[in-house]
């Protein structure tokens, strides 16, 4: 099993025991994206003590190749002077180096697949990461909205209720009677200065038309 498997199926426990619990979709992709990040970490240093191993493997490797190529050169200055015994004892150095030469190169090839598969994954993690943190801008706003809209409904069906109605009755009755008894402070007053003086000119007025009527009738008889 890979690391990113294995981080996918740690995620998938939380989400499924948060949605059991039903917390907060915010609080859910935060957790996510939390978890995401300490994998993230989790793994470069994973894949950094691998890759530490793997120099000093091929540091390792190097000597050992250096060390059988100059066995080798040994065996052959030995051999060129007459030296058979020299010889073997050469041949048998460069025969362990490069036994160990061999040894090294295995445990270097699986570091160096290790070293890959680490890399694969922190590109996969990223990039479900990235990809993560651009929806959960997206997801915070339209939990927000969601959440203001199920507030307005509540409030729309508590306003809509028989007992918001009767509140509502009461409270017109009284303004209106507030309105009404406002209407009484001058009711029986007498009319200020202001409204005899315009009684005053519509009554001119009228004797002004009267005597324009009667004129009018005289001439006509």
């Amino acid at each position: 099993m890979g690391i990113f498997t294995r981080l996918r199926d740690i995620i998938s426990s939380n989400v499924n025991a948060m949605l059991e619990r039903a917390e907060d979709p915010e609080k859910l992709i935060k957790l996510m994206i939390q978890e995401m990040e300490d994998t993230l970490v989790e793994i470069k240093a994973s894949c950094a003590g691998v890759m530490a191993a793997e120099k000093r493997l091929r540091r390792q490797l190097d000597d050992c190749r250096e060390r059988t190529d100059r066995w080798e050169r040994n065996a052959r200055l030995a051999v060129e002077k007459g030296r058979d015994d020299l010889a073997r004892e050469a041949l048998a150095e460069r025969r362990r180096h490069a036994r160990r030469a061999g040894a090294l190169e295995g445990e270097l090839a699986e570091h160096e697949a290790l070293v890959g598969q680490y890399r694969d994954d922190i590109m996969q993690l990223e990039g479900k990461l990235e990809s993560v943190r651009e929806k959960q801008r997206v997801l915070v706003q339209r939990h927000t909205h969601a959440r203001r809209r199920k507030r307005a409904q509540k409030d729309i069906r508590r306003a809509e209720t028989t007992d918001a109605f009767v509140r509502f009755e009461a409270l017109r009755n009284r303004v209106e009677r507030m309105e009404a008894e406002a209407d009484l402070v001058n009711f029986g007053r007498e009319p200020g200065l202001a409204q005899e003086f315009a009684r005053l000119e519509d009554d001119e007025e009228i004797e002004s038309e009267l005597r324009a009527l009667k004129e009018s009738v005289g001439k006509a008889g």
